[in-house]
């Protein structure tokens, strides 16, 4: 029977889906929950639950970019200090390679060959160093773009869900009942399908990101009412 391998892939793309869809599901969520317990008419909680999905949006975005950019600048840097150390120091550099491999349990000779059929070639030399002593992998040049669109979308995506009540329903708090059914359920399937994606318990995923949904809707609305009081 032949052996498959099942490894999550793209987990850059998983991972901006999951910061923006889970932002997006619970932040504008519990605004209009917050609104809600405040006035009486829906046309007030959609204007701003559309301001805050469009600022919350570009806000992630952004920050998506500003990573993605960091994680880019920061590999070139460590590249360029790899570069120079392999050309200044270069058996302090082999010293470093030995004792990676001495890690592994390769024996005195073993390392001292390896490391010598390494250093005949300084690109996978620099490339062996970054990986295996940084832990740094290349990262897409793309990353900081592709990133801040990822994130922007799935949050307006997931902005949008607790919203579409309002535009069907005569009262806010009418709007807050069925908006708290159908987001509640979108968080739970969400969940489930971020802890399947990502290797984690399926229930307590989506209970966990569930829970942290209800709670800041209820604070919100709770703080709203406070105030309102």
């Amino acid at each position: 029977m032949a052996h498959e391998e099942k490894h999550l892939r793209n987990s850059d793309f998983i991972t901006d889906v999951v910061i923006g869809m889970s932002d997006g599901l619970t932040v504008p969520f519990a605004l209009a929950a917050g609104v809600s317990s405040a006035v009486s008419d829906n046309d007030i909680v959609i204007t701003a639950g559309i301001a805050e999905m469009i600022a919350g949006s570009i806000a992630m975005g952004l920050g998506g970019y500003l990573a993605g950019r960091t994680e880019v600048e920061h590999y070139h840097s460590e590249l360029k200090r790899e570069w120079d150390e392999v050309e200044r120091v270069p058996e302090k550099e082999k010293e470093e390679v030995k004792e990676i491999f001495q890690e592994y349990g390769f024996s005195e000779e073993a390392q001292t060959m390896l490391v010598e059929e390494l250093a005949k070639d300084k690109k996978k030399w620099v490339d062996f160093m970054m990986k295996f002593e940084l832990g740094l992998d290349k990262p897409d040049e793309n990353r900081a773009s592709k990133s801040a669109l990822t994130i922007g979308i799935s949050y307006l995506v997931g902005g949008i869900i607790p919203l579409i009540p309002y535009f069907f329903t005569d009262s806010p708090i009418e709007g807050l009942k069925i908006s708290a059914i159908v987001t509640l359920c979108c968080l739970f399937t969400f969940g489930y399908f971020k802890s399947k994606a990502t290797g984690q318990p399926l229930l307590s995923g989506a209970l966990k990101v569930t829970l942290i949904g209800a709670t800041a809707a209820a604070a919100a609305f709770l703080v709203a009412k406070l105030f309102e009081g």
